[in-house]
């Protein structure tokens, strides 16, 4: 009995200790991750979703602004990286008030005199962010709404139909992406919101099996695409 009350007594000092441990240059190896000691499955699982469904958005807007190298130089960011630096703050920027869905819709709209791929990609970051529960970091007593996340994938579908459609007056579209102008199409574009749309889609399933919920699906008119909630 006393050799347990030692060892609760201690255990937690033992592991403090063992943490980190210093190496022969004076720096620390890590033996422990305490974050993920409090993480199940599926918060390692939702980090990795999110994680890499942000990069690809950073890689996305790289693209965007390479093809479209006037909408970063309507701001008073001096090069590319900056403008995309200023989208991936915390918490995702409004673009004129307008967030998610309004902030992607705004990037179209003929009225809009400013930063086309900030409106665009910071709509569907803030959009993204919001199905997630406005979380990027996941804990055992986090929840997740698959039928959200299904619906962000969907949303992303959509976005990806106004990137490919939309023109103003004059018939230019508002954004170039995937070969505009060119003979050939840069495929590229189609992979990236594949993997997008993909990871958010798996990881719906996943939190619907978890929480014993149906995913209400929808299907979208391949002649007009509409926002779901989220």
């Amino acid at each position: 009995m006393l050799n347990r009350i030692f060892l609760l007594l201690f255990l937690p000092l033992l592991l403090a200790a063992c943490a980190q441990l210093p190496d022969k240059k004076g720096g620390h190896y890590k033996l422990f991750n305490f974050d993920a000691l409090a993480k199940t499955d599926i918060d390692m699982v939702a980090d990795t979703h999110v994680k890499q469904t942000l990069a690809q958005l950073k890689l996305l807007a790289t693209k965007l602004y390479k093809r479209n190298p006037k909408e970063w130089k309507k701001t008073k960011w001096k090069s590319r990286d900056a403008a995309i630096s200023r989208i991936f703050r915390q918490p995702i920027p409004s673009v004129n008030g307008k967030r998610s869905v309004a902030s992607i819709r705004l990037a179209f709209d003929e009225h809009y005199k400013g930063d086309r791929v900030f409106a665009y990609i910071a709509g569907l970051a803030s959009m993204l962010t919001i199905s997630y529960n406005n979380k990027n970091d996941f804990y055992m007593f986090d929840s997740l709404d698959a039928q959200k996340i299904y619906n962000g994938a969907r949303n992303i579908e959509a976005a990806l139909w106004l990137l490919q459609t939309k023109k103003d007056r004059y018939g230019h579209y508002f954004l170039l992406s995937s070969g505009h102008g060119n003979s050939t199409t840069n495929r590229s574009y189609d992979r990236l919101f594949g993997k997008m749309i993909g990871q958010q889609d798996t990881l719906a399933q996943i939190v619907a099996v978890k929480n014993h919920r149906v995913i209400k699906n929808a299907i979208q008119s391949v002649a007009q695409f509409v926002f779901l909630p989220v």
